[in-house]
């Protein structure tokens, strides 16, 4: 008798989970972040250099 009664217990938790069905999950948007990825020197790094390099091969001639 104990065996029948766990049987129907256990039949009704495992029915439990069941019993809303199937839910379709909210859609929740996703959040873009937007980064800036210049860099400090503000784009004058590579003319400064060149520059640089013109004025050094001017100077040693």
């Amino acid at each position: 008798m104990k065996k029948l009664a766990l049987a129907a217990a256990l039949s009704v938790v495992a029915t439990g989970a069941f019993a809303g069905g199937y839910v379709e999950p909210a859609h929740i948007e996703p959040v873009v972040i937007v980064e800036d990825t210049g860099s400090s020197a503000g784009g004058i790094l590579v003319p400064a250099i060149a520059v640089l390099l013109l004025v050094l091969a001017l100077h040693h001639n």
